[in-house]
Order: structure tokens, then C-alpha cells, then sequence
């Protein structure tokens, strides 16, 4: 009986692999999972089933193989199955253009409209503040006053602050020194699948965004 090829010293590699990292490694790379196969099927014919070394080995061998073919299956099934979600919410989405939404954003692009938006405060703030920065590092405040604990809502008028057309960094300062998370509204653009194959959506005053930015839906404007 010739020596089994996965014994000796890598015994351990007989083991089932967890389906966690097995999944992992046959997603990304596809020869290794042949050579694995190959492996497992060239030591099953090459030793005698009805002697082996451990009355175990056989069996074990077998099972691995089985587990691994199952395992090459499932995983072309789990990417068809991302494939199709991914183009089933290129669609759905799709429905919402040209709705209002709601974007949890850093920063904001203005042009020569107004841009509103609102974050949540956890606390009271006797003084709150947002804070825009441009390119050059200058900072526009724009005072929100005292505020209770909830939903703060702004607007932005780049008009009355005096600001030219461009990107801006969004921060919120507040007494309690609180950073809460920055909604900005804007109409969904556009919806496309970005170089990566993840879905990625345009959005006015805010620019390109995955789908899990996207806070609110608000519906389309009466206009």
C-alpha cells in the first residue's frame, strides 16, 4: 500500500475545515480547490480501502471529499445569488430616482441653492454650531443656538454666507461636545454599479454614495 498523501506530519490537515474559511478560500482562488480535490482523489486510489493504516482514513478521506465538492457548489451558488440581489436593487432603487433623500455625509457640495439637512443630538447643547470648511482649510459657522435633545434640522444658503460653489467638510459642534451624524437631503440622481460591481448612487449636493448612506426616502417634490 503506497503512504497516504495528506498523513505524517500534516495530519492535521485532515481535519474538516470549518466552512467559514473553506468558503473564503474557494471564492478567491479556484486552484487551490482543484488541487485539494486532486490531492484527496489521487490518495483514495492509491491505498487499499480494505487496509488502511487507520480504520478511520477511508471514511475521513471520503467525507473531506464530499465536503469539499459541496462547498465548491455552494459557493458558485452564493455569488449567482449576490449577482442577482445586486442587479434586483439596481432595479429597485432605480424606481427612486428623482426622489428626495436623506444621506448621511461629512461633507456637502454647494452650488447656487440652498442645501438642508439635520442631525440628532443625544443631549441638550446651550450653544450648537455647524461648522463648514472649505478646500482651504477656513471655517463657516453657521450659529444654531440652544437646543434641546432630538432632531436639529439646517439649512445652508450659500448666498447669504457668501460662499463660492464647491466641496465643504461638515462638522456639528455643540456644548456637551457631542459629534452626532450628519444627514444632508439631496434628489437621487442616478443609480449605477461602480467599477468594484457594488451599487453606487448619485446624489445631488453630496456626490457618489453606496446605498447604506442613504437614511430616508422622502418621495418625490410636488414641483
Amino acid at each position: 500500500m503506497q503512504p497516504s498523501l495528506l498523513s505524517g506530519s500534516n495530519a492535521n490537515a485532515n481535519a474538516a475545515p470549518s466552512g467559514g474559511s473553506v468558503s473564503a478560500a474557494i471564492g478567491s482562488n479556484s486552484s487551490t480547490q482543484d488541487m485539494f480535490t486532486t490531492l484527496l482523489v489521487a490518495q483514495i486510489k492509491n491505498q487499499n480501502p480494505l487496509e488502511p493504516t487507520d480504520s478511520t482514513q477511508c471514511i475521513n478521506q471520503l467525507t473531506q471529499l464530499s465536503q469539499t465538492e459541496a462547498l465548491q457548489t455552494l459557493s458558485s451558488q452564493s455569488a449567482s445569488n449576490l449577482t442577482m440581489l445586486d442587479s434586483l436593487q439596481v432595479l429597485s432603487l432605480g424606481a427612486q430616482v428623482g426622489s428626495e433623500v436623506m444621506v448621511q455625509a461629512s461633507s456637502v457640495t454647494l452650488g447656487s441653492g440652498k442645501v438642508s439637512g439635520s442631525f440628532t443630538l443625544a443631549s441638550a447643547s446651550a450653544q450648537t454650531a455647524l461648522v463648514l470648511t472649505d478646500a482651504a482649510g477656513a471655517q463657516h459657522r453657521i450659529e444654531l443656538g440652544t437646543r434641546a435633545p432630538g432632531d436639529v434640522a439646517f439649512q445652508v444658503d450659500p448666498a447669504k454666507l457668501g460662499l463660492p460653489a464647491g466641496s465643504y467638510g461638515l462638522s456639528v459642534e455643540t456644548s456637551a461636545n457631542e459629534t452626532p451624524a450628519i444627514e444632508v437631503a439631496g434628489t437621487l440622481e442616478g443609480v449605477r454599479m461602480g467599477a468594484s460591481g457594488n451599487v453606487m448612487l448619485k446624489v445631488a449636493n453630496v456626490g457618489d454614495v453606496t446605498p447604506g448612506y442613504v437614511t430616508r426616502f422622502n418621495g418625490r417634490s410636488a414641483s
